[in-house]
């Protein structure tokens, strides 16, 4: 348990570290766009004296480490400043953003991940068949078109020539839940279909480089049908690879959904991150990014610690 802890707690410091980095390069792009932000704000027809009020508002008179400091200060302390757009708290205006992007990641996840492993399973199970072949050659197709293209090939399909699906999005608190979960089928179909292909290509590798085991061998020489040894067997000495895989694929569906969430016109994170971009609203572009990257960190950090958990030797290395 000891070492479980300092695991962690490597893993959490390292994670920090990593964000701080983040939060220096976020800032300096942001620094390095072209243009004057008071000038853009105001627009052409601002007098002098009036950008300068505006630059002293906005911290602009500041050296550039100076400002640094005071927004990752606040971000420490869970204030993230004022929408330049309406003058809204930042806090509430992702709040509710940001559970939009979590309830369609979950929805996607809660798709993708079950049909995954199980596809994964059975691919392994008839290797070499024409189903292994048939579903590689589908989960292949449809990883390798982007996101934008297999989004509007199934608007164009099921919600413009079946009517099965509404084109647009639009969800809202008042929303029932299977209510909310018709409206949000589209985008979560195709975030299943992006990453379906790696999870399930994860759990047929994993498996069948476990198949060549002795244990798997003297498994087989008893007699045991192969459905209970890829099941009882090689599935569980194949969790650690599995794990981190779909962890790393629940990173991607939850900061990977903007251009899903712009193609939809969903109200989520990443619609708003899109929206700020166009109207320069910095502060807001800077908060997202950072909760973006906090949350790929995060979760990038919770498949490392659970796959080693899952693997002895990896917990006990030489």
């Amino acid at each position: 348990m000891e070492k479980i802890l300092k695991m962690v707690a490597q893993r959490l410091a390292l994670g920090l570290l990593t964000l701080f980095v983040v939060s220096l390069i976020i800032f300096l792009a942001v620094e390095l766009l072209p243009g004057d932000l008071a000038e853009a704000l105001l627009g052409q027809s601002a007098t002098p004296e009036t950008v300068a009020a505006i630059r002293r508002e906005l911290k602009l008179d500041l050296p550039m480490h100076e400002r640094y400091v005071s927004w990752l200060w606040g971000i420490l302390q869970g204030d993230m400043g004022r929408s330049l757009a309406n003058q809204r708290e930042i806090s509430e205006l992702i709040g509710g953003r940001l559970a939009n992007t979590l309830f369609l990641a979950l929805f996607a996840a809660f798709v993708s991940v079950p049909l995954a492993l199980t596809l994964g399973v059975l691919a392994a199970l008839y290797r070499n068949s024409i189903y292994d072949r048939v579903v590689n050659a589908v989960t292949l197709s449809s990883i390798s078109f982007p996101e934008f293209f297999v989004a509007y090939i199934l608007v164009l399909l099921l919600a413009v020539v079946l009517g099965w699906f509404p084109a647009i999005s639009n969800v809202s608190d008042d929303l029932g839940f299977w209510e909310r979960i018709y409206r949000t089928a589209l985008p979560a179909l195709t975030l299943t279909l992006v990453v379906i292909a790696h999870m399930m290509r994860m759990t047929r590798a994993a498996i069948i480089s476990l198949l060549a085991s002795p244990y798997i061998e003297m498994a087989n020489l008893k007699g045991l049908t192969r459905t209970h040894v890829i099941v009882h067997h090689a599935l569980p000495n194949a969790l650690a690879p599995i794990i981190n895989v779909v962890v790393i694929n629940l990173a991607y569906l939850i900061v990977g959904v903007i251009v899903v969430e712009v193609v939809f016109v969903y109200p989520g994170l990443g619609q708003l991150l899109v929206d700020s971009v166009s109207k320069r609203d910095i502060p807001v572009v800077q908060a997202s990014c950072m909760i973006f990257a906090a949350t790929y960190i995060l979760l990038n950090l919770t498949a490392d610690v659970l796959s080693i958990m899952t693997n002895p030797r990896l917990m006990h290395p030489r």
